[in-house]
């Protein structure tokens, strides 16, 4: 599970033109919630944050407050159109403590003939230890036929991992490929429009 520290301090200035004045200096307005302690207002550093966040629930370990907290994004606003950060929760949590997130899955094989491999999950929602979160899960396709459904109980998931959703959701289905039908030819078209022409003639 990867941890990256980030300087974090506390935001005293509240409002739309505070947090402009913060992204413009290139500070992430954000809140740090949980444990049933009243919400912490903080600005991060942008490009830091932004490095951390590629990493798919990335532990945050704050300094600069009065204790280092570690966090964990949960959720994340960016810019519809330029697609800057804008705004970020972050939940904290404690070593041993269980929490809910998603994780990819990634199929690895190749499915057996001409079928067609349609993924309906690309993540999965699992409850596991805060400070253990696994970075995915795998799941082998080699030789699955047309016709084969894979549900969410089939997923070999990482040690101290359960699953946070139904079973028997659908993660992945092999299908025939679709038969396009052919059209007639110009010649078959036209006979085939004769006998009507005929009838009504």
């Amino acid at each position: 599970m990867s941890e990256v520290r980030i300087a974090a301090e506390p935001r005293t200035e509240f409002g739309k033109g505070a947090s402009r004045r913060a992204r413009r200096a290139g500070k992430v307005p954000a809140v740090l919630y949980g444990h049933g302690t009243e919400p912490r207002h903080l600005n991060l550093p942008g490009h830091e944050l932004m490095l951390a966040l590629k990493t798919p629930n990335v532990l945050l370990r704050l300094e600069g407050l009065d204790k280092d907290n570690l966090a964990l994004p949960k959720s994340i606003q960016r810019d519809a159109i330029k697609g800057f950060l804008e705004h970020v929760d972050l939940l904290v949590v404690s070593k041993g403590e269980k929490v809910e997130v998603e994780i990819p899955v990634t199929l690895v094989g190749e499915i057996k003939g001409a079928g067609v491999l349609t993924q309906e999950l690309v993540t999965v929602t699992v409850e596991t230890e805060a400070t253990r979160i696994p970075e995915g899960v795998e799941f082998d396709i080699d030789g699955l036929e047309i016709g084969s459904v894979v549900t969410a109980a089939e997923l070999k998931l990482p040690a101290g991992s359960t699953l946070a959703i139904d079973p028997e959701s659908i993660v992945l289905n092999v299908s025939a490929p679709r038969v396009e039908e052919e059209a007639p030819a110009e010649g078959e078209a036209a006979e085939a429009e004769q006998p009507a022409e005929a009838a009504a003639e």
